[in-house]
C-alpha cells in the first residue's frame, strides 16, 4: 500500500475512534440530561429538589414503603426515597437516564434499595407499591388514572403540581419561595370499592361512590334516612346516619367496625349483596 493509502486508513481510523469517544461522551459517563429535552411521553423537566422533599413528605414515606417512580428521569426522587430508608424503583423510557440514575444510586450509597427499569410507564406493574410518584401531565395522569384506582386500596398517589381531572386530591402541599416553578404536591389515597347495595343486622345499607366521596341511605324497618358525611381514606369507611358515627375497614366484601352515638360505642357489620336474577343476595 502506498503512503497515501496508510494516511487515508490512518485517518479512517482516528475519525472512527473520534465518533466513539463523541458518543461515549454523550451517553456515557459523562452523560448530562438537558431540562426541556424530549421524552416518549413529556419533556424531561426536573422536580426541583425541596418539592422532591415535599413530594416525600406529603406521603408520609417511611422504611415500610415500596416507592416506585412513574417517568424516573435521573433517579432523584427514587435516591431520596431511599436515603429515608424506603426500596424504591424508577420507570423510564430513556437508557441513558436509566444508567445515570443507576451511577447516581452507586454514588449516593443506596444502590442495595432501588432499581431503575427501562421501561414504559403505562405497562409497569404497579402491584407491589405503597406509593406511586410522578410529574407528567393533566392528560398523562388521567390515562393512568383507571389503573391508578385499580391498586391496593390505601395506596398513596402523590403528583408533582398535575391534577387527576375530577379525582379531588386528599392533600395538597405548596412549596416555599425558593422552590421556583412546579412546585405543589398533591396524594390520592386509592379508595376501596364500596358502591352497591349492603345488608346489616338492622337495616340496609346503600352506597354511592365518586372516588373517596360517598353519599347514599341507610333502610331500617321503620324509615329510611340519608347519610352524611361519607368518606374513604384507602379501606376506612366514615359516615353519619342521624346522629350516629360510622367507621369501618373495608376487606372485599365485608365491613366492620364501630359506630359511635354520645358516650356509647357498638361494634357494626354489613356484607355486601349481589343481584342474581333480579334479586339481592349475600355473595
Amino acid at each position: 500500500m502506498c503512503l497515501l493509502g496508510h494516511l487515508l486508513a490512518l485517518l479512517s481510523v482516528t475519525s472512527f475512534f473520534n465518533e466513539v469517544s463523541v458518543q461515549q461522551a454523550q451517553t456515557g459517563n459523562d452523560y448530562k440530561p438537558r431540562s426541556g429535552q424530549d421524552g416518549k411521553d413529556v419533556i424531561w423537566v426536573p422536580t426541583p429538589q425541596v418539592n422532591v422533599i415535599k413530594m416525600l413528605d406529603i406521603a408520609g414515606i417511611t422504611p415500610k414503603d415500596f416507592v416506585i417512580d412513574l417517568g424516573s428521569g435521573d433517579g432523584r426522587l427514587v435516591i431520596e426515597a431511599a436515603r429515608r430508608g424506603a426500596r424504591a424503583r424508577g420507570i423510564e423510557f430513556n437508557s441513558d437516564m436509566v444508567e445515570l440514575s443507576r451511577r447516581r444510586a452507586v454514588q449516593s450509597r443506596v444502590s442495595d434499595r432501588v432499581e431503575f427499569i427501562e421501561g414504559d410507564l403505562f405497562e409497569a406493574d404497579l402491584s407491589e407499591a405503597t406509593v406511586i410518584t410522578m410529574f407528567l401531565l393533566n392528560s398523562i395522569n388521567l390515562k393512568l388514572r383507571p389503573k391508578l384506582l385499580d391498586l391496593r386500596p390505601g395506596t398513596r398517589i402523590v403528583s408533582n403540581t398535575f391534577h387527576m381531572g375530577d379525582w379531588i386530591a386528599d392533600s395538597t402541599a405548596l412549596g416555599d419561595e425558593n422552590c421556583g416553578h412546579y412546585c405543589t404536591a398533591l396524594m390520592w389515597i386509592v379508595p376501596a370499592k364500596v358502591g352497591g347495595t349492603w345488608i346489616m343486622d338492622d337495616g340496609v345499607l346503600t352506597l354511592d361512590q365518586k372516588f373517596q366521596m360517598v353519599t347514599g341511605s341507610l333502610r331500617t324497618p321503620s324509615e329510611t334516612i340519608r347519610i352524611t358525611d361519607g368518606r374513604l381514606r384507602g379501606d376506612l369507611l366514615t359516615f353519619t346516619h342521624k346522629f350516629q358515627s360510622y367507621s369501618g375497614r373495608v376487606k372485599d366484601d365485608v365491613i366492620e367496625g364501630s359506630v359511635t352515638s354520645g358516650n356509647k360505642c357498638m361494634v357494626w357489620r354489613a356484607e355486601r349483596l349481589q343481584e342474581i336474577c333480579g334479586y339481592l343476595v349475600s355473595r
